[in-house]
């Protein structure tokens, strides 16, 4: 890449303004050269050096115009000081002032202001530091980040001896293993930033583990400790091969060029690979969507672009992870002594080590027993660099032979019966792609994108994080998360099942189909293989099949209708199978996305399983009896609470069997206490209390029934902020209604009280105002729904006992849908009497159980859903 200096006027003559244009234009023509997909990765560091040596050129100018004093120095710190600037990044200087009194003199202090004034006046956008070498070497001992930045420093203007005396001094102070200590503690508190994975959907391609600031860090650590400046050093020092110096070049290359592009196609400093994005950076490195051979969906261009950025995080994360191992042995070489373990493994510092390089080469059985003996074997935290490089070089040896061989098949059968380092033991098999190798159908999801709305890990990591869940279920320091779940599990004789089912569960995501289907024909093909037993092989194949299912059923059914109840039942079959399904569905949801999972939908979920629980104990769904003991159980409550005798039976008169089915006795004697003195009043009556879910709020609406009341409602709950997690809707046989809800707000841990009595008193106003309803709020799409598009689906058909119709809905989330949902219907006189909201990360699956005369009409029914699919399209 050729350079050439910014065509600027002679020093004296030149303008602020035409410095400015120059750089401008420059750096304009440099950017585009980013968008041109020709532009190889080979290509990226002479790029990056030219906007730096852009940079440099300015500098000097402006230097030279300010007649800064010659005893001071200009240096280049941080990336700029690598001479690796990229398009919109910011140029860190450090001003130099001579060894002097703490202050400058009046006269250099103008100077330097004039200086700093001109850089941002010109279009340089810096981050500038004025100190003495003193100051410096103070800055530095106090703050590692400030360390750092020196470490990379360079001269760009000003007095050489002055840079040369601060550089002795500064490695004069510089405390190698201090230093290399404490940056390996700052890249693990940033890695936890990211939740350890690289394999997030929106990584960055900088800070994200895995990304450009590791490949930093070990250059950082390495030049602190004399071992080298560049690979190439590292390389001849010994600390890394030559294989190894030509991947960390290639990769940086290649991460480098993506975060370079995605500065030049977002034309701001953006280091985040999202969405709306990556499309555009796909295409500017040429790649455009296709069909691979044995793929029955399109791969992206976006998706092929992640695909190479995941292959390279996963390869910068393991080569640093040698590379660390290598500087550390270098400088404590006491603490790296071997301690025996069998004749082919070692320990060495917290590792395993392989006893010699060839081991797997002449027996590839080592591999899957590698993974053993770290499960086994206590205190052991990883692999040696020494193994590292041993399963690097024997990746061809694990071929289909290899999973065909029986030892190999009863080996990775212990490793997933361990009673410890399970989940550990497979994310190192992942890391080290032995696991793809192994499970040949896992090898097809590693590093696959999953564009829907509410995964935020590529599908791999999501199995891996369910697996993890999963494990938790059965440690005893874990059981404070879910305790009900760890009480099943404490009862469970064969958690490697669930195991395994977890490791299916999503393995035939990406082959078009219903990958449930396809993940259970996986899961009875590696029983098979493995020779399990029938009746566990059965219930892993039903896990994988059904997996979904229960979540389903949860969200978007009515639970207090016993048939919903019964047919689940006869689906599940038994108990050891419910339990099963019970626990991989709170895993499965856990894994997805933080978002996802509420203590509301735990609830839902923990409600089937009991119910469902009752019939395949024996017990025929009751209604009467049901009643009649919630009935009791609410009495007992009242009386608890002082209520005076007999107080309930005004409220109850008016209440039918389907009210007491769908409220549970805690929420029955809620409602009494503040209904009871109230019943037929003209003024609403709006109670609120903490959820007793666990989150959020639950409001009561006692208020004279109208066809829009519930549209009112969640209209006023869009406009307070507030998101709608469950409603159920009652009109009373004197024509009130008495709804339910269900909500949270962004801000709730502190302010329950505030909030509760905000909502008493607006919502009632609101009430009692009446007037036409409001248009709904138009607000901006996440950046998620724009980038995946959901098509939304309406689907209205009459439930199955014909009584009334059941509106199923999927959409794109966003504010204010439920209540554009409801404005809608209560236009057309529709009633809802069950709301169930099931938000899925961006998506959400609403089902409304509803009544009126227009449902009755084909031409109606078709108006209405296409009001619906009009209404939700408008915004997604």
């Amino acid at each position: 890449m050729t350079t050439s200096a910014i065509p600027t006027p002679a020093v004296d003559n030149a303008s602020l303004q035409q410095l400015r244009d120059a750089y401008r234009e420059a750096k304009t023509r440099q950017t585009a050269l980013l968008k041109n997909h020709t532009l190889g990765r080979r290509s990226i560091r002479g790029v990056l050096h030219h906007f730096s040596e852009l940079a440099d050129g300015l500098l000097r100018t402006l230097w030279q115009r300010a007649e800064m004093p010659g005893d001071t120095a200009l240096l280049a710190v941080g990336g700029y000081g690598r001479s690796q600037l990229f398009p919109h990044s910011d140029i860190d200087v450090l001003v130099l002032l001579p060894q002097g009194g703490a202050q400058p003199d009046q006269h250099t202090a103008n100077r330097v202001e004039q200086f700093i004034s001109s850089c941002w006046d010109a279009g340089l956008e810096i981050g500038s530091s004025v100190r003495s070498i003193a100051e410096c070497l103070e800055e530095a001992a106090q703050d590692l980040t400030v360390q750092t930045s020196m470490l990379e420093s360079r001269r760009v203007a000003g007095s050489q001896s002055l840079f040369a005396d601060f550089e002795k001094q500064f490695r004069a102070q510089l405390d190698p293993k201090a230093f290399v200590a404490g940056k390996l503690l700052e890249l693990r508190q940033r890695h936890a930033k990211y939740d350890f994975t690289p394999y997030a959907l929106e990584p960055n391609c900088k800070e994200s583990p895995g990304g450009l600031r590791d490949l930093h860090t070990m250059l950082w650590l390495s030049k602190a400790a004399g071992f080298g400046n560049n690979w190439r050093e590292l390389a001849a020092n010994g600390l890394i091969t030559a294989l190894e110096e030509q991947q960390l070049e290639s990769n940086e290359a290649l991460l480098s060029l993506i975060r370079a592009r995605l500065h030049a196609m977002a034309g701001r400093h953006e280091d985040r690979l999202v969405f709306d994005l990556q499309t555009a950076v796909a295409e500017a490195f040429g790649y455009r969507s296709t069909t691979p051979e044995g793929r029955k969906l399109a791969m992206r261009a976006g998706e092929t672009l992640m695909r190479h950025y995941y292959w390279a995080a996963k390869a910068v994360t393991q080569l640093c992870q040698i590379l660390r191992m290598s500087i550390e042995e270098r400088l404590n070489p006491r603490s790296y002594s071997l301690i025996p373990l069998t004749e082919r493994f070692c320990e060495k510092a917290g590792t395993i080590e392989v006893a010699s390089d060839d081991l797997y080469e002449k027996d590839p059985h080592a591999i899957l027993e590698t993974f053993l003996m770290y499960e086994r074997q206590e205190g052991l935290t990883g692999l040696s660099t020494r193994t590292l490089r041993a399963l690097y070089a024997s990746r061809d040896l694990m071929d289909s032979a290899f999973r065909r061989d029986p030892v190999n098949r009863e080996t990775f059968m212990k490793i997933l019966k361990q009673p410890r380092g399970i989940t550990h033991a497979m994310r190192l098999m992942n890391q080290t792609s032995v696991l793809g190798r192994y499970l040949w159908p896992f090898r097809r999801i590693v590093g696959q994108m999953q564009h829907d709305l509410f995964h935020v890990y590529t599908v791999d990591q999501h199995i891996l994080m369910v697996l993890r869940n999963m494990r938790r279920f059965f440690m005893a320091e874990h059981t404070h998360e879910y305790p009900f779940c760890s009480q099943l599990a404490a009862g469970w004789d064969k958690p490697w099942i669930l195991y395994l089912a977890a490791l299916f569960h999503d393995i035939g995501k990406g082959r078009g189909g219903d990958h449930s289907i396809i993940g259970a024909v996986e899961v009875k093909r590696f029983c098979r293989a493995h020779q399990i037993e029938k009746t566990d092989a059965d219930l892993a194949e039903f896990l994988v099949r059904e997996h979904l299912t229960m979540s389903q059923v949860a969200q978007k059914q009515d639970l207090s209708d016993p048939d919903v109840i019964r047919a689940f039942a006869e689906r599940v079959g038994n108990e050891r199978y419910l339990t099963a399904l019970y626990l991989l569905t709170v895993a499965d949801i856990r894994g997805t996305s933080p978002k996802v999972w509420s203590a509301w939908k735990g609830k839902l979920l923990e409600d089937t399983y009991r119910l469902t629980l009752r019939v395949l104990g024996g017990r025929a769904p009751d209604a009467a009896a049901e009643i009649e003991a919630r009935k009791r159980e609410a009495l007992i409550q009242l009386a608890l609470s002082a209520q005076p005798f007999e107080s309930h039976k005004k409220l109850w008169d008016t209440l039918d069997v389907s009210y007491f089915m769908r409220h549970e006795a805690a929420d029955i004697a809620w409602h009494t206490r503040h209904i009871s003195r109230h019943v037929g009043a003209s003024k609403p009556v709006v109670r609120a209390r903490r959820s007793l879910a666990g989150e959020g709020l639950q409001v009561l609406v006692y208020a004279p029934d109208q066809a829009d009341l519930f549209a009112r409602i969640c209209g006023y709950f869009d406009r307070a902020g507030f998101s709608i997690l469950d409603a159920r809707v009652h009109t009373a046989n004197n024509g009130y209604a008495l709804d339910t809800f269900q909500v949270v707000a962004p801000t709730m841990q502190e302010q329950y009280r505030e909030l509760m009595h905000m909502v008493e008193n607006d919502l009632t106003l609101t009430l009692t105002k009446g007037g036409p309803l409001p248009t709904p709020s138009r607000r901006r799409l996440s950046r998620r729904v724009k980038s995946f598009p959901f098509a939304p689906r309406v689907l209205l058909h009459p439930d199955e006992k014909a009584q009334h119709w059941l509106l199923s809905i999927s959409a794109s989330d966003r504010a204010g849908l439920l209540y554009t949902i409801a404005r809608i219907l209560a236009q057309h006189h529709i009633s809802v009497h069950l709301a169930k909201v099931s938000t899925l990360g961006e998506r959400v699956e609403d089902t409304f159980l509803i009544e009126g005369a227009e449902l009755q009409d084909n031409a109606s029914q078709l108006r209405i859903e296409t009001e619906l699919l009009k209404a939700l399209a408008s915004n997604s």
